[in-house]
């Protein structure tokens, strides 16, 4: 088990790309850490075989783009591939510093509304399917953290931006969000992933390579270090025995707060948390 880090070009489905692998590497068991759009490019996280239940350790990191928002059009589904809903010419008396003040605003905790268009369920169904039926819900804004945002170029009506960003977040709805206080509407027109955590789309795999069987090996990230932004908890034989059967160990609780990565001989074990000086299993790896 373990994760390949994948470079997704533009046009195929995340799943598609979830496929190709399975294809590749002969392995029916494989997910990833976050959807891109069909429109969009860049880094998925492939989780391979039981690196499938390390997900939603690796589903919280921050991710990184590189984005194009295009100002003067709103449209339904906040990026290009919508219906225009609203249309302005005033982008063209807009000046970068404006649109860097604008955009400089979106920095911190902030609520936003997800798109309409989005694969956000509501009542268990995903947001485009209502969408695509003409439903119309009021989706209620959710709170989201841009930790930085930085202002790369300005081609009017073209503004391209960099941003880090915690999960859940739309970039689709900021490029939405900066038209509308700017006055002039957007949409999303480009978007790239650069980096999910501390892995970059520089070390991913392209997804043409997949069959490839060295560059598939040289990408590989063993379990442990996928954990990496784990606190580390080291057992001995002993305690992995007692892991394996379910028990917890008697543990100092330092104040860890969350799940930690279990190691021994410098292999993933499991996850655990530690709460009243016991370290207890939550998910496991080895094997008795």
């Amino acid at each position: 088990m373990g994760l390949l880090p994948v470079d997704k070009p533009v046009g195929p489905t995340s799943h598609d790309i979830v496929n190709r692998a399975r294809r590749a590497l002969g392995i029916r068991r494989i997910g990833h850490t976050g959807t891109l759009d069909p429109f969009a490019s860049g880094l998925l996280l492939l989780c391979v075989g039981a690196a499938t239940r390390l997900a939603e350790y690796l589903d919280i990191l921050d991710k990184e783009y590189e984005a194009t928002a295009v100002l003067g059009r709103g449209t339904t589904t906040d990026d290009r591939l919508g219906e225009t809903v609203f249309a302005s010419e005033a982008w063209k008396a807009l000046d970068p510093e404006a649109i860097a003040t604008a955009l400089g605003d979106f920095r911190g905790t902030t609520l936003q509304v997800p798109p309409a268009y989005s694969a956000k369920k509501v009542g268990g169904e995903a947001m485009y399917h209502k969408a695509r039926r003409g439903e119309v819900v009021e989706l209620p804004p959710v709170e989201v953290r841009v930790a930085s945002v930085e202002l790369l170029e300005v081609t009017l009506p073209e503004v391209r931006f960099r941003l880090r960003c915690s999960t859940g977040t739309y970039v689709r709805a900021i490029a939405r969000d900066l038209g509308t206080a700017l006055g002039v509407g957007a949409h999303l027109s480009e978007l790239r992933r650069t980096g999910i955590g501390r892995f970059r789309v520089s070390d991913a795999v392209p997804a043409e390579a997949l069959a490839d069987p060295a560059r598939v090996a040289a990408g590989w990230i063993p379990p442990l270090d996928a954990l990496a932004h784990l606190p580390f908890v080291e057992v001995d034989e002993a305690g992995v025995l007692a892991l394996v059967q379910g028990r917890a160990l008697p543990h100092p609780d330092a104040g860890a707060a969350g799940p930690v990565a279990v190691v021994h001989d410098g292999a993933l074990v499991a996850i655990g948390s530690i709460r009243d000086d016991r370290l207890k299993p939550r998910k496991v790896f080895a094997r008795a």
